[in-house]
């Protein structure tokens, strides 16, 4: 069984009186330990995609199954727990807080959690020690770099031991040495048998991915949606 399955996904938004489609009948399936690039141009809906498998956003049509969980059936909640349990995220503007240090960053899908400071703070810190940074531990993001920052939030995405890492750009606002830093990291989490799946434009990027998937126009080209 895979981990992630979507069988004849559509996804259409409400835009006043019209419906806009985006995605057609999307058929992906990525198995555990998989390391997939989901590709294509701007507005071909490979973010709307990646948005489903994280259950962020809903199908409006077709099934999507994690671990056999149906995740289309789920409410809100059911949904909010599947992602704070099971799934850590990257964002290509880090999405950190800019009040907070570079450790409670880290920790803060633990706080949601119910975990205690100590223990949370600790898991934090040993995350980004792993990161290089473990000089870095009380710094606020504006106090880092790009790729420091990057970084901490890949500890964030980790924190919580998840099945399933969802990246989305996450080189997109890097430079070339950053870039690499975070794309190395990447690859040793996929060699550790963690499961990933990285939305990019970059070729360079995709290069790193044992799968590259290339979304247009809402449909999946030829047989890439699956395994071979």
């Amino acid at each position: 069984m895979a981990l992630i399955d979507l069988v004849g996904v559509f996804k259409s938004f409400r835009l006043e009186a019209r419906e806009i489609p985006i995605l057609h009948g999307i058929d992906l399936a990525i198995e555990e330990g998989e390391f997939v690039a989901l590709m294509g141009a701007s507005g071909s809906g490979k973010t709307t995609c990646l948005e489903i498998v994280g259950a962020i956003s809903r199908p409006s049509a077709g099934s999507y199954r994690f671990d056999g969980l149906p995740v289309h059936e789920l409410g809100d909640d059911a949904l909010a727990d599947l992602r704070a349990a099971r799934m850590g995220f990257v964002f290509q503007t880090f999405n950190l807080m800019p009040r907070m240090s570079a450790v409670r960053n880290a920790a803060l899908p633990l706080l949601y959690a119910g975990v205690p400071r100590a223990r949370r703070e600790a898991r934090a810190a040993r995350l980004l020690e792993r990161m290089g940074l473990g000089h870095r531990l009380g710094h606020r993001p504006a106090q880092l770099s790009g790729g420091e920052c990057q970084r901490v939030a890949i500890a964030r995405a980790l924190v919580n031991e998840p099945r399933l890492i969802l990246a989305d750009e996450p080189t997109g606002n890097l430079d070339e040495r950053s870039g690499r830093e975070i794309l190395e990291i990447f690859g040793e989490l996929h060699r550790e048998g963690r499961t990933l799946v990285v939305v990019t434009h970059s070729e360079a990027v995709a290069s790193r991915a044992q799968r590259v998937v290339r979304i247009r126009d809402g449909r999946i080209d030829g047989s890439a949606g699956r395994a071979a």
